[in-house]
């Protein structure tokens, strides 16, 4: 296990988080046992629609929380989130109409959209120490695979001597626990954001904005593509492979998502030593080139008849696509941290947020419906093609060099600002060249 930086206020947070995520996979266990009590046969139907509400609320509401995060107590906005997605949990068991749920999980995840910026954000600022900061990322992408693991088998372990009701009053646990460990630490005042020209719609897309005009970020945008390609495959058909394709029971259903969680775990342990001595860049772009070589090997086992071999392979190919996507992930954060201040950095992570899983709303159809439609191979062959399209301009964008000075152009603030000192006026902002890690908003770069 990495050793967990010697940090305080992080040992708190780094708690906060795991007690959190092991409140989140118990509710999703006990959301489709909910689920199917009330829709009965139209169970995956009320669960695909949640689960676009849930995306649909992380895209839409981290950027307005970005916007206006530096203007409220971070402490509170964090204990506000956790207390919220409480009581959304607590209502969940009393539920008896489809919409009621829907209702609920968009406050649930509308307040999710507010707490997970804003923790990210707050992270690299507790860690100033790049070291430690590498060592926190690895330990947070551990955490997420751990939860995958072991929740489900916490929530079986339960169910068997309880209803699923109670699952909920665990979600419920879990995130007052958060929010009590995020009251024991004091926390970084935030930054406050330069004063810009406009209303609420600049201050809401000034993140991503930036995020776009960044080179780096850009790849990264396009880096995540990578992943969603990958990911939704694993989520949405490994049900449908490994039961209607492979003859196997349900349970291997989990060891074959297991694998996927293995392999990224294994990565975010031996990242933090590559990243001493590989740049970022190569990591992250090799991660995308794993990712392209295995999609044509799936599409092999896909069309495949008949063979035992299909269920090792398709344990090696999950296991790969799990290293590959931790490859890309865990690094994230450092390339946030290094192409913006404190002022703009909740922004930064939250446009990050809404981004990825806009991303991750254009492959989850695409992995379920390509493959009801015209067959999972079909789906393996054009998520793959999205999957390599997206690696390509990930290097095209992503400089050799990515020295961190960038030609741009700021928009929204005024003469006499620090950030716009010496710049040249030109239309529609001022023009000028400095390191990423002073400016404040970059709205067209190059």
């Amino acid at each position: 296990m990495l050793p967990v930086p010697r940090n305080r206020t992080y040992r708190r947070l780094f708690q906060a988080q795991v007690i959190a995520l092991t409140g989140t996979g118990l509710a999703t266990v006990a959301l489709g046992l909910l689920a199917h009590d009330i829709a009965g046969a139209a169970a995956g139907s009320v669960l695909g629609t949640a689960l676009a509400i849930k995306m649909v609320a992380y895209v839409l509401i981290a950027p307005v929380i970005g916007a206006i995060a530096d203007r409220l107590p971070r402490r509170t906005l964090l204990v506000s989130a956790d207390l919220i997605r409480a009581g959304a949990a607590l209502m969940l068991p009393f539920v008896d109409q489809v919409w009621q749920v829907y209702v609920l999980i968009f406050a649930l995840q509308a307040a999710s959209a507010a707490f997970t910026p804003t923790f990210q954000a707050v992270i690299p600022e507790v860690l100033p120490d790049e070291d430690d900061y590498t060592r926190a990322l690895s330990l947070s992408r551990l955490a997420y695979d751990l939860e995958s693991l072991c929740s489900p088998a916490l929530a079986a372990a339960l169910l068997s001597v309880t209803t699923y009701n109670w699952l909920f009053t665990g979600t419920v646990a879990g995130f007052a626990g958060s929010a009590a460990l995020v009251l024991s630490v004091p926390l970084p005042r935030p930054v406050p954001s330069p004063q810009r020209a406009g209303g609420l719609h600049t201050r809401v897309t000034a993140g991503t904005r930036l995020f776009l005009a960044v080179p780096r970020l850009r790849a990264l945008l396009a880096l995540d593509l990578v992943v969603a390609s990958a990911g939704a495959i694993v989520l949405v058909n490994t049900v449908v492979y490994v039961h209607d394709h492979l003859g196997r029971p349900a349970g291997d259903v989990a060891i074959a998502l297991g694998a996927y969680g293995a392999g990224s775990m294994i990565v975010a342990l031996v990242l933090p030593r590559v990243l001493d001595k590989v740049p970022d860049r190569a990591v992250m772009l090799h991660g995308a080139l794993l990712t392209a070589v295995i999609f044509p090997g799936l599409a092999v086992i896909t069309a495949a008849g008949a063979g035992a071999w299909r269920w090792s392979a398709l344990l090696a190919v999950w296991a790969a696509f799990g290293a590959a996507s931790s490859m890309v992930l865990t690094p994230a954060g450092r390339l946030i941290r290094r192409s913006a201040g404190p002022a703009d950095r909740t922004e930064l992570f939250a446009a990050q947020f809404s981004l990825t899983h806009g991303c991750w709303l254009l492959t989850y159809p695409l992995a379920g419906w390509l493959a009801t439609a015209a067959g999972l191979q079909s789906a393996v062959l054009v998520l793959g093609a999205v999957a390599c399209t997206s690696g390509v301009l990930a290097m095209r964008v992503w400089p050799a060099d990515d020295t961190g000075s960038v030609a741009h152009l700021h928009t929204g603030l005024e003469k006499g600002h620090p950030h716009v000192a010496g710049a040249l006026p030109v239309p529609g902002g001022w023009r000028h060249e400095h390191d990423l890690v002073d400016d404040a908003l970059h709205t067209s770069a190059r």
